[in-house]
């Protein structure tokens, strides 16, 4: 039986693209493994589907800063290696898979040992840096945006843009209305932080509340531990940690989406046509890679940017209500873009290299 094998972790932008493939790919006969780490949030949504075997590992964090735990964490990355290239070993996949993340890198090594190809999918302009300790290994690099194509060295490049799960244009907004309580009449903001949340939007939001539910009713997905429980039963605001069924409800009712600039989220929102404020990750806390996002969506008209450095509650009002009330024109450039979902080309790729 043809098998593949999934990896990817860390945050949930390291895994729900790896969904939209897993669906398909399933209704063409193939059996899907996913190794991840031992308590990411790849294992609570993997495991949570209940339709795939999923393969915990050791993984270590490769950090570019000084911490105490860069002297212990390349002891787990050789027994996650070991532990991969065993079970690759037993599970005898075709080809492995990886949307990245640190938990991919000794599944990949593990691959390569084993001599199974492996396909990397980037999602971002620049390579992160477990992709780029990754790519040396794999057969072929899948990139979201073609300028990325430079920054990947031989013929391992492909274009092949964003696998975009085919579910959620399947969503219905009178179900969110009802799960949030909201009524039909009023504009919907959602905010996204990510899925393991911001602190930083998550606090600007709040202090703005009284200035934004006058215009918008508004769902904030927080992250984990991040709800506060001095704004439930308020009128016009819903918080959740994380959605993940309804989360194509929610986007189909949402007429704004103040967001974080991942590669993942903002494809999907602009296959969606959903006007955006993007607050990119400032590179003190990044390696930039949002914000070259950001900027490449600005430039083409798809979306504004509000750098996290200018974030205050009266920024984050008065950029929102101009995202709003420019709609029409945001949806007007997004309708025009050529962006689609690779999920056919991916597997054509998948299917070509596994040589089946």
């Amino acid at each position: 039986m043809k098998k593949i094998m999934f990896t990817g972790g860390g945050s949930a932008g390291h895994v729900t693209p790896n969904l939209a493939l897993m669906d398909k790919l399933r209704s063409k006969g193939w059996a899907i493994e996913y190794v991840g780490s031992e308590t990411g949030i790849e294992k609570q949504i993997i495991e949570g589907l209940g339709t795939t075997p999923y393969h915990p590992i050791p993984s270590g964090k490769l950090r570019r800063y000084f911490d105490l735990k860069n002297f212990k964490d390349p002891f787990k990355v050789v027994h996650g290696v070991l532990k991969a290239y065993t079970l690759i070993r037993k599970q005898k996949p075709n080809l492995i898979f990886s949307k990245g993340g640190f938990v991919s890198v000794p599944v990949v090594l593990g691959g390569w040992m084993n001599r199974v190809p492996v396909i990397i999918h980037e999602s971002d302009m620049t390579p992160g840096l477990a992709n780029k300790l990754s790519i040396p290994f794999a057969t072929k690099v899948c990139v979201t945006f073609e300028e990325s194509l430079q920054h990947v060295s031989g013929d391992k490049a492909v274009h092949t843009g964003p696998p975009i799960r085919e579910e959620l244009f399947q969503g219905n907004a009178k179900k969110a209305l009802q799960l949030c309580d909201f009524v039909s009449s009023k504009p919907v903001m959602l905010v996204m932080g990510g899925s393991l949340g911001s602190v930083k939007i998550n606090q600007n939001v709040r202090d703005a509340l009284e200035q934004l539910l006058p215009h918008f009713q508004i769902v904030h997905l927080c992250g984990k531990g991040n709800l506060d429980p001095a704004w439930d039963g308020r009128q016009g605001y819903r918080q959740f940690e994380y959605i993940q069924e309804e989360m194509r409800d929610v986007l189909a009712l949402a007429d704004v989406v103040v967001c974080r600039a991942g590669s993942n989220s903002i494809f999907e929102l602009l296959a969606l046509h959903k006007p955006m404020l993007l607050i990119p990750l400032s590179r003190q806390a990044s390696r930039g890679d949002q914000i070259l996002n950001a900027e490449s969506f600005a430039a083409k008209g798809y979306s504004r940017v509000l750098e996290e450095e200018q974030l205050t509650p009266e920024r984050l009002t008065s950029t929102v209500l101009e995202v709003y009330r420019d709609r029409d024109r945001y949806v007007s450039a997004m309708k025009k873009s050529n962006v689609r979902s690779s999920v056919d080309h991916i597997i054509a790729l998948v299917e070509e290299q596994a040589k089946l």
